[in-house]
């Protein structure tokens, strides 16, 4: 399999440019991903077809609240992420790559979209779990293939990824939901070894395509709390990205290296009705038990449209395209 995104030097040293690392990989040697190895001077792609976990979920999981409200989704992650964040909640996956030899199973294309077309109520492949940028070229293609048979393609990412890769994914890609994990970039090169600006750059080239965007906020005690970045936050996804612009706070729990406590949930709720001063849909997650932050309200006339309980989703007041039944505000959402 041909890598994309490189530049190979007279040494056969490589410059990767698929993500912002801008890996220079010498002969031999692997960039910050780990799978993605210098072989004579061309990208050797070691995880290409290798899925760690599979499964059909709700869309809602990704999360996804205005994509197909209340519909399934085939979701695959593989091995390896171009982050290293210390809160890791999928570090088993993310973090602790295994031999990506002949040993494990190097699934093809067409074995994928053949599974998503066959699974009950499913409307397409979510690229997720792990980091999908770090399987470029395989997921290109298998998007390619689900776009064909007339499936969805959605990519839930940290957004540590150059413009120029973003922008063929966007041309396969229905939709995003963009981790960003804080407003400063001090957290970022501290607690994840990324930088804040290319996820900014980001976000701001998803919304410049037109696809469907989602963003999720980690919530992190004493790290990226605070009410003074978190406001900043919130401005710049309303000036830059659009009031209309879903958000996602999450609560966090103790993973891999970072042992602070849960996020306090009067912490998420402060945050939540603060960001709902300058954003129209935010919410509330990874938390159970809550009710606040669960439901979606019509912009303009507050009713109800879409209620939730864990992650079961009923459509209570839009019509099938998306728009508000009882005043005709829309579209809210995006429905069959």
């Amino acid at each position: 399999m041909i890598a994309k995104y490189y530049t190979t030097n007279d040494d056969n040293s490589i410059i990767c440019e698929l993500c912002p690392h801008n890996c220079h990989i010498k002969p031999d040697k692997m960039g910050i991903c780990g799978v993605r190895r210098n072989v004579n001077g061309n990208i050797e792609i070691l995880n290409y077809g290798i899925i760690s976990s599979s499964g059909l979920d709700p869309i809602e999981k990704k999360p996804l609240y205005h994509f197909y409200p209340g519909h399934k989704i085939y979701s695959i992650g593989g091995y390896g992420c171009n982050l290293k964040c210390t809160f890791c909640q999928n570090h088993e996956i993310s973090q602790h790559i295994p031999e990506l030899g002949d040993a494990l199973k190097h699934n093809q294309p067409t074995d994928l979209v053949a599974k998503a077309k066959f699974l009950p109520e499913n409307i397409g492949i979510a690229y997720t779990y792990n980091e999908p940028t770090i399987m470029f070229e395989f997921m290109v293609q298998t998007a390619e293939l689900a776009k064909s048979e007339g499936l969805k393609n959605v990519m839930v990412s940290n957004g540590f990824i150059n413009l120029k890769p973003l922008d063929e994914l966007t041309g396969l890609i229905d939709a995003f939901n963009i981790d960003l994990k804080s407003f400063s970039d001090k957290f970022y090169r501290e607690y994840t070894g990324g930088r804040l600006n290319p996820i900014l750059n980001t976000l701001s080239r998803i919304r410049e395509s037109g696809k469907h965007l989602e963003v999720t906020f980690l919530v992190i005690p004493t790290l990226n709390d605070s009410l003074t970045d978190a406001s900043a936050m919130f401005d710049w996804i309303s000036s830059n990205l659009g009031v209309n612009t879903i958000l996602h706070i999450n609560k966090y729990y103790p993973a891999y290296k970072m042992q602070i406590s849960p996020t306090p949930t009067s912490t998420l709720i402060e945050l939540y009705e603060l960001a709902r001063t300058k954003l129209k849909h935010v919410y509330i997650g990874n938390i159970h038990g809550q009710t606040l932050g669960n439901n979606t309200l019509c912009p303009a006339c507050s009713a109800t449209v879409i209620k939730r309980e864990g992650y079961h989703t009923q459509i209570t007041a839009l019509d099938s395209n998306g728009y508000c039944k009882i005043c005709g505000y829309g579209p809210i959402a995006i429905m069959d």
